[in-house]
């Protein structure tokens, strides 16, 4: 028996360290070895803006209500084996032709029931023009956000040409009609984009360097998005440039509208970071590549004056150092009527803005805002926002915005 105990004291302890061994053994054989991590691919490293070369992300939302644009990992997977293809491009967007787009202003205006039209021509059709008549055009104009003095002036000037023409005619009258809209609208603005290359007083040639401001909500980051759409359907290189640090989706969202169409995105790394940072960066990478023109969106989050001065200036003095800044564009939200004005008024006293993009004007039965904000800011409505299309931003045709205002 004293044997047996003295076997079993050598014998047990050697199966336990066997069966260890086999564990081990099978715990190797079972494990995957991790890959080293690696950069990722758009080099990021720190706190220093870093171009995002235009490629989709994995499973972006959209802005616009197009299906999401899916990654292009250039991975395949065929039941158990793994494809690479490295060399596999994403997919790039042909964006529509600009040329045109404005038509389409017509049936949309009509669709939202603009005032403007039909119940103008319905009034002044009438037999006699009663001072109950006049009012009620006056009322039309004023819900339409024509605004004050505009309003006065346009039922003036009708008041004394359906006096001395007794226009009773549907027909005469929609002519007279459009000729007083159309004035007041003013053709001879100079509509016009500064988006061509610059040459410098040193010979150097320069993109057009274009910042676009607006408070967050009016659709600005969307309209950025969409304007490089129109650019590259004319022929011209882009680049974007992020410089609303304070919310990382605005940045996200403007990167997914870039690489839609091929177009590479300066933004910070970490939010937050310094928006003049990022527009000098975008504004050295456009000169770097030779592009003709640099977008770059702003922040809207700023709440009072001086804030918002403060940080435009810096933005603007930042980015003189390598380009001109060629065009300030301002974004506005075309139903928010009287509180867009005011919005309006601010910007123009602390951005110099030289032209403006209406956003939603499909929308809304306040056309009229186009004339009211042309005449609180001096500066000509350049970019209408028609709808949701990624393709739905048209250059502003005065002469179409009123045939459109009319058939509605």
């Amino acid at each position: 028996m004293n044997e047996l105990s003295d076997v079993l004291i050598y014998v047990l302890p050697a199966l336990a360290v066997v069966g260890l061994g086999l564990v081990g053994v099978k715990a190797r054989r079972g494990r995957t070895s991790r890959p080293p991590e690696t950069p990722t691919a758009d080099g990021r490293t720190g706190g220093t803006p870093t171009v995002d070369a235009p490629a989709t992300t994995d499973a972006v939302p959209t802005v616009d209500g197009t299906p999401p644009v899916e990654a292009d990992t250039g991975v395949q997977v065929e039941g158990d084996a793994t494809t690479v293809e490295l060399d596999r491009a994403p997919q790039v967007e042909t964006p529509e032709p600009v040329a045109g787009r404005l038509v389409r202003l017509r049936e949309r205006l009509a669709r939202s029931g603009s005032p403007l039209g039909a119940r103008l021509l319905s009034v002044l059709s009438r037999d006699h023009l009663s001072e109950d008549d006049w009012d009620e055009i006056e009322e039309t104009l004023l819900l339409a956000d024509v605004g004050v003095g505009p309003t006065t002036e346009l039922v003036d000037r009708l008041r004394e040409r359906v006096r001395v023409l007794g226009v009773r005619e549907p027909a005469a009258v929609r002519t007279l009609l459009r000729e007083q809209l159309l004035e007041l609208v003013d053709p001879t603005m100079d509509r016009g984009l500064a988006t061509a290359p610059v040459t410098t007083e040193d010979g150097s040639p320069h993109p057009a360097v274009v910042l676009v401001v607006g408070v967050n909500g009016s659709g600005k980051t969307t309209t950025v998005g969409k304007l490089a759409r129109v650019l590259v359907a004319e022929g011209r290189s882009v680049v974007l440039g992020a410089a609303d640090t304070f919310r990382a989706a605005a940045a996200d969202q403007l990167q997914t509208w870039g690489a839609r169409v091929g177009v590479p995105t300066v933004r910070s790394d970490r939010e937050g970071g310094d928006p003049a940072a990022v527009a000098f960066d975008a504004v050295r990478t456009g000169v770097e590549s030779g592009a003709d023109v640099v977008l770059v969106d702003t922040a809207g989050r700023l709440q009072n004056k001086a804030g918002l001065m403060d940080e435009l200036g810096k933005i603007g003095r930042v980015v003189a150092r390598r380009a001109p800044v060629a065009e300030t564009l301002l974004v506005l939200d075309a139903t928010t009527g009287q509180n867009g004005l005011n919005q309006a008024r601010v910007f123009g006293e602390v951005a110099g803005v030289t032209g403006i993009a209406l956003t939603k004007l499909d929308g809304t039965a306040k056309g009229g805002i186009v004339v009211a904000v042309q005449r609180e800011l001096g500066v000509p409505v350049k970019l209408v926002g028609l709808g949701e299309g990624p393709d739905d931003l048209a250059p502003f045709d005065a002469e179409a915005f009123v045939d459109g205002i009319l058939e509605g």
